[in-house]
């Protein structure tokens, strides 16, 4: 499942750098996550940085973009495969 960034973000600056696929950058009024490019950090970290650097816990699973362990791993390995491509 992807992650999302609540409403309640303070926007300081911590998560996106500690995304490991550039997945979070600067909406229109606060932080935002691509669904497209999260996989909870699978195939790079135990636990999603986002969630473990944010200060004020307003990230969570994303209902909308519910996907399984082996679907966040592929998307993974396609997202590897598309830089060393690059």
């Amino acid at each position: 499942m992807s992650l999302k960034i609540l409403d309640t973000c303070v926007n300081c600056d911590v998560c996106e750098p500690a995304c490991p696929n550039q997945a979070i950058s600067l909406g229109e009024e606060f932080y935002v996550i691509d669904p497209s490019l999260c996989t909870e950090c699978i195939g790079h970290h135990d636990e999603p940085q986002c969630v473990a650097v944010c200060p004020v816990e307003c990230i969570i699973s994303d209902p909308d973009h519910a996907e399984s362990r082996e679907q966040l791993e592929l998307k993974y390995r396609q997202l590897m495969a598309k830089e060393s491509a690059a």
